[in-house]
Order: C-alpha cells, then sequence, then structure tokens
C-alpha cells in the first residue's frame, strides 16, 4: 500500500511541467506584492498558495495546448533539463520574494499610520501556501479522475471527441452540483441560523428604554424583543440631550432613533408601515432634519455616522431604519441581493408619501443614508425621476460596493483630470466625493437643490474591487495614488483581481479612518457639507471632531457594543 502511494506522488512530481512552475511562481510572487490592506501570514499564505495553483493550472493548459497543436516539442532530456533548471530559477524567485514580503507590508502599515512588523514571517507563510496548492491540486486530481472515468466509459458509444467534450461536462456539472447543492446550501443553512441566533441574544449592557419616548420601551409600537441585536444597540445607544449641549455649549433636544427589526413585520411594507407610526408617535417629522437610513446586512447602523450628525444639529433630528437580513453585507449580497432594495424601496416610499403630504415650511429636510451594502440599498431605494417634483434635501453615502450602478455611473462620468478614489463631477452641484482630507470642491461652491456626498477611501476594496481588473489596470492606481495606498502597489493581471478580493473581507477590519471602516471627523465633514451646518465654529468643530474620535476608538478598543458590528 505504501510503495503505491509513494510511486503514485513520484508519478504526479514527473509530470509536473516547466511552464506551470514558472507561471505558477510568477503568480506566487506577485501575490507577496502590496495591495490595499495589509496581511497576515495566514491570509497572504492562502492567497499566495491559490494564485501559484492559478498559475500552475494556466501553465499546464497551455502545455495541453501547445500538443494538442501538435507544435514541435523538446527532446526527453533535453524537456527534463528545462524542467530542472526553470524549478531551481522559481525557487530562487520564491524566496526573493518572500524575503521582500515584510518590507511590502510594511508599506501598506505605514500608508495606514500603522505601526511596522519586523517580519511577515516567511517561513509560516510559505507553509501555509503549500498546504493551499496541495489541497486545490488533490481536488483537480479528483476533477481529473472522474473526467478519465467518465471517458472511459462513454466512449465505447460515442465518438471519442464526443466522449471527451461529454465527460468534461459531466465531470464539472458533478463538482458543481456537489459544491452548490450541499456544501453551500448547507453552509448557507448554518450561517442564518447562526446569524439569527446571534441577533437574539440581549446583552446585559443594553436595557430597555422605559423613557415612553424611545423606540422599545413599553409606549413603543415596537417590541423590544423583536428589535434584534443591531436595532437594540441603534436605539438604546448614542448622545443624550445633555451630552450634546454639555460639548456644543447651546442648548439640546433628545435625538429620536426609530427601528424596526426583521420580527417586527412578515414584509417589507408591513415593517415600513410600523416604522412610520413609530415616527409620527415619536414626533419625528417636527424636527428640523429626518434621515431615511438603510442599514448595513446584519441590520447594523454606524455609530460613527449617526452620532456625528445628531452632535451637529443639536438632537434637532429624526432617524428611521428598517432591517432586511441577518446575514452580513457580503453574503447578504451573494444570497439575498433583492432584499434589501425591496425594503429600501418601502421604507422610503411609505417616508416619502406622509413627508410630501406636509406643508412644505412644516415638514423636516429629508436626508437618505447607508454604509456599505446599505449605501447601494439606499441609493436602489427610490428613482430620482419620481422625487424630482418635490427632491429630497440630499444623501450622505459612505463606502459604497463596487456593485452600486448610480456609484459607477456617476464616477465613470468624472470631470477628466480627477482621480478615480475622488472625483470631480460636473460643476460639483449635485454630487461631491469625500475622503480623509475632505472634498476637492471649495467650501463656499454652490450647490443645487439636492446635496448628495459620497465619503470613501482610496484603501477600501469594498468600493474599488471590480472582476475587470483581472484583465486591465485599474483607473484608481493612476497617478496621483491615494493618500492611504502603498506607493509600491503595482497591477498584475489575474493576480491583482484576487488581491483585492482577499482585501474585501479585511477591509472592515482595518484602522479607523481606513479602509472600510469610517472614522466620525471624516463623518462630522460629510454631514456639515451635506446638511449646511453653521451653527459650530471650525474651533469646535475641531472639539467634536476629537471628541468622537476618542470616543470611537475608545468603543472599538474595549469592544463596545455599537463597534461589535463595524462593516456588518
Amino acid at each position: 500500500m505504501l510503495e503505491n502511494v509513494v510511486h503514485a506522488l513520484r508519478r504526479q512530481a514527473q509530470s509536473l511541467t516547466a511552464a506551470g512552475l514558472a507561471l505558477g511562481t510568477l503568480f506566487f510572487a506577485a501575490s507577496l506584492t502590496p495591495s490595499l490592506i495589509p496581511r497576515n501570514a495566514l491570509t497572504q499564505g492562502a492567497l499566495a498558495g491559490g494564485c501559484f495553483a492559478i498559475g500552475y493550472g494556466l501553465g499546464v493548459f497551455l502545455r495541453w495546448l501547445w500538443r494538442y497543436l501538435e507544435l514541435p516539442e523538446l527532446a526527453p532530456r533535453t524537456r527534463l533539463i528545462a524542467t530542472i533548471v526553470t524549478a531551481v530559477l522559481c525557487v530562487a524567485i520564491a524566496a526573493l520574494f518572500l524575503w521582500w514580503a515584510t518590507d511590502w507590508q510594511n508599506s501598506i502599515r505605514t500608508a495606514f499610520g500603522m505601526e511596522p512588523v519586523e517580519s511577515a514571517r516567511p517561513f509560516t507563510l510559505f507553509g501555509i501556501s503549500i498546504a493551499t496548492f496541495l489541497a486545490l491540486y488533490f481536488l483537480a486530481y479528483m476533477f481529473k479522475l472522474l473526467a478519465l472515468g467518465v471517458f472511459r466509459y462513454s466512449q465505447r458509444y460515442i465518438p471519442v471527441k464526443v466522449a471527451k467534450v461529454v465527460a468534461i461536462t459531466v465531470a464539472a456539472l458533478l463538482f458543481w452540483s456537489i459544491a452548490s447543492q450541499v456544501f453551500f446550501r448547507a453552509a448557507f443553512a448554518a450561517l442564518e441560523f447562526s446569524f439569527r441566533q446571534y441577533d437574539a441574544l440581549l446583552e446585559p449592557t443594553r436595557k430597555q428604554p422605559t423613557d415612553a419616548r424611545k423606540t422599545g420601551s413599553p409606549a413603543s409600537l415596537v417590541n423590544w424583543r423583536e428589535l434584534g441585536r443591531a436595532g437594540r444597540e441603534f436605539v438604546a445607544s448614542g448622545p443624550h440631550a445633555q451630552q450634546i449641549s454639555t460639548l456644543s455649549g447651546r442648548p439640546a433636544m433628545e435625538p429620536i432613533r426609530v427601528y424596526v427589526g426583521l420580527q417586527g413585520g412578515r414584509t417589507a411594507q408591513e415593517r415600513a408601515k410600523l416604522a412610520l407610526g413609530e415616527l409620527k408617535r415619536q414626533g419625528g417629522f417636527s424636527r428640523s432634519v429626518l434621515i431615511v437610513i438603510m442599514p448595513t446586512g446584519s441590520g447594523w447602523i454606524d455609530p460613527a455616522a449617526i452620532n456625528s450628525v445628531e452632535y451637529l444639529h443639536e438632537g434637532d433630528i429624526a432617524s428611521v431604519a428598517i432591517q432586511y437580513s441577518y446575514l452580513n453585507s457580503p453574503l447578504s449580497l451573494l444570497v439575498q441581493p433583492e432584499y434589501g432594495a425591496e425594503a429600501g424601496r418601502a421604507l422610503f416610499a411609505e417616508i416619502y408619501r406622509y413627508w410630501t403630504a406636509m406643508p412644505k415650511d412644516k415638514r423636516p429636510r429629508l436626508y437618505v443614508h447607508g454604509l456599505s451594502l446599505g449605501a447601494l440599498n439606499s441609493a436602489r431605494s427610490f428613482d430620482l425621476f419620481d422625487i424630482i417634483g418635490d427632491p429630497i434635501a440630499g444623501a450622505v453615502w459612505s463606502g459604497p460596493p463596487f456593485a452600486s450602478r448610480v456609484w459607477r455611473s456617476i464616477t465613470d462620468g468624472r470631470n477628466d483630470g480627477s482621480p478615480m478614489w475622488l472625483p470631480e463631477f460636473r460643476d460639483s452641484r449635485f454630487v461631491r466625493f469625500m475622503n480623509q482630507n475632505g472634498s476637492t470642491a471649495p467650501a463656499d461652491s454652490p450647490w443645487g437643490p439636492m446635496r448628495v456626498v459620497y465619503l470613501q477611501y482610496a484603501s477600501d476594496a469594498i468600493t474599488f474591487f471590480d472582476p475587470r481588473d483581472a484583465f486591465r489596470r485599474p483607473a484608481w492606481m493612476d497617478a496621483p495614488i491615494g493618500p492611504d495606498v502603498s506607493p509600491k502597489l503595482r497591477w498584475y493581471p489575474i493576480v491583482t483581481m484576487l488581491q483585492l478580493a482577499v482585501d474585501m473581507p479585511m477591509a472592515m477590519q482595518a484602522p479607523l479612518g481606513y479602509g472600510h471602516v469610517f472614522a466620525p471627523e471624516h463623518y462630522v465633514d460629510a454631514w456639515v457639507t451635506a446638511t449646511d451646518v453653521r451653527t459650530w465654529t471650525p474651533e469646535s468643530l475641531a472639539k467634536l471632531k476629537r471628541f468622537l474620535g476618542e470616543e470611537a476608538r475608545r468603543a472599538i478598543r474595549d469592544g463596545d457594543g455599537p463597534y461589535d458590528d463595524r462593516g456588518g
């Protein structure tokens, strides 16, 4: 038995091709170069192993194509020597790039203001990459055995060339069926159950409000236990009137926060109607500002965004949101893409219908807001042509995902010479983009009837990922690059796209103010611009930014509830 295993391994080793080793090593080496987010040894090792496997597979395919076209080949001895020389060169290249990996990772950390690491742990990284490659190689080998089995059986009854096509097709369909119907379905069922259980947890630090004016209180139309984890965090946290007044030095009101969880209604329309009723009960339409929020996939609302605007308007503000999923944003976008759009349209329609029926001089200024998947669904919640006769005041959308059609259309139509990571759109009267350094438009530039502000970071892969990056250099890499992007970042076919795909989930764990984690001080600038705040002086705004920034960083460090699910 052992001899058979050794013989099989030797046969597989001898089957390694020079083209596969060369392309695999080039992909491996390119994967070690910097992308947008710092990577640890585990993530980098898995990425490098996957890239090597893809490069090797591509090399094997090119080798097969060469033989299939019956092009001239090297003599067996010459081919063996070429393979050995290629293998030696590949080892040297891999070792050199592993040596440089630490410097490359530190170039990203420097852009993020993080402490450099002493080592990228090249031996650990290399071991993980080998294990990843072997796992993928084993799957490919199983696919090959299955295809061969189908071919040998089918060629008895059909022509050989047809049998080859049938064998590959049957093997691919069987592998896909197993992956989608067995593995993915079971995985998603388990994930939905776990997220549902997680959502039902009651945190001991969050008690049911006793104030009748609060959502979830005994007098509320919304049951406290049906709010869900994210909803309870949202309505039970945030600044109080006294805290706002202490910081601003002026009288303040208690902000109104309305939230309806998934258990609040069977359909999005039922939850939207309940949210409208609760908003009316609390007097939300008598405030100066009203914000319709679309949360992230799990229902999370970024406290950095809402705390900022509540302070800026000294509590004279109301916000309303409904939950549409238990899953986090990437999973929700993957398996429930229609749920968020449906919920967004239902909530906006209810609020907008009531708002437009009010006298214009007695109604609040209406804004929409969303982060990440919430930004996508918020932009999809209304059609501009439906509200052009009575437009809302504006929007603040942060970290729009790459699938956002509105964002993509505006970004692609940016003015010549403006970078993709901070575009300028026409005369900046309708939409402006902001990052850590604010907007490129002067503060006194005139606005139109609506003010749309996009807050985005150049280091956010969730915003700047594009599958087409596999075959073309993305425009956001053109000079000048973003302030939070490594100057050593380069584009490589296929590999860069894979790097950005890995960066997407990691972007939600970046330091505050980078990647997909938005800092309250940057939200302050966005809300000041969008909602035309004029009551705060530059000195008081700087004080507010310091306070909110310190509060957010302390909460993240201590694992405080509202910041636990950042990224959603």
